[in-house]
């Protein structure tokens, strides 16, 4: 049996097993948007946030983490009597299962990526949320994780696909590019010899004249 809550906000599901038999398969049939809730040192339900696509750890508002951690600590029995508790959250691909974990235990492969928050008692804020439960009593889990999956590899095609035609413009323009530069270096090319042939052509011209000049000069003199 699973328990699903509608955040405040109206954007988000949130979502717990009802006791360690359903943590267990929360844990290992999570989804990659999933972001686990648990109260620090404390027994506690597992609480998910099931964020949206590409949104990180850290773009969790102030407003979702406090429906998240005040529904945490309302199903602790020792924390939801207490004035405060911490609690620590972090994604459900971060958790870490082994063999010799009791039910409802977790690790984390990288501790580093773990966050934790000071919360107090927010009655108001968990009555809300548990107007919008909802109870399932056999989610598909698996099912629904295998679906999510075929639909990431799909989406990495997509993007791959999408790479490929973008590099493929890239390298049409890029021999574009390299043609237009060959061009205006044939053209610079043909410009310097043009420029050639006309320094030459000015060079004849003025021997001719000069020489022309020079005879002019010596019919003068014999005449003379």
């Amino acid at each position: 049996m699973v328990y699903y809550f509608t955040s405040r906000c109206g954007e988000y599901t949130i979502y717990m097993g009802r006791d360690k038999y359903e943590n267990e398969d929360l844990i290992k049939y999570g989804l990659p948007e999933d972001v686990w809730f648990h109260v620090d040192d404390l027994s506690s339900a597992h609480v998910y946030m099931r964020q949206k696509k590409n949104e990180k750890l850290d773009d969790i508002s102030p407003e979702l983490l406090l429906d998240c951690c005040s529904l945490v600590k309302a199903n602790s029995i020792a924390g939801c009597k207490m004035n405060s508790v911490y609690v620590v959250y972090t994604r459900w691909k971060n958790l870490k299962k082994t063999n010799s974990m009791v039910d409802g235990a977790v690790g984390y492969h990288r501790p580093e990526n773990v966050r934790r928050m000071s919360i107090g008692k927010n009655n108001p804020v968990v009555n809300a949320l548990n107007k919008t439960k909802v109870v399932e009593d056999n989610p598909d889990l698996w099912k629904l994780q295998q679906d999510r999956e075929r639909e990431r590899i799909a989406e990495k095609k997509e993007v791959r696909k999408e790479q490929v035609a973008e590099q493929a413009i890239k390298e049409k323009q890029r021999k574009a590019s390299v043609r237009r530069m060959k061009v205006k270096e044939d053209q610079q090319t043909q410009d310097i010899l043009d420029q050639i042939e006309r320094t030459k052509l000015e060079n004849l011209n003025i021997s001719d004249d000069d020489e022309e000049s020079f005879g002019s000069e010596g019919e003068d003199s014999l005449g003379f």
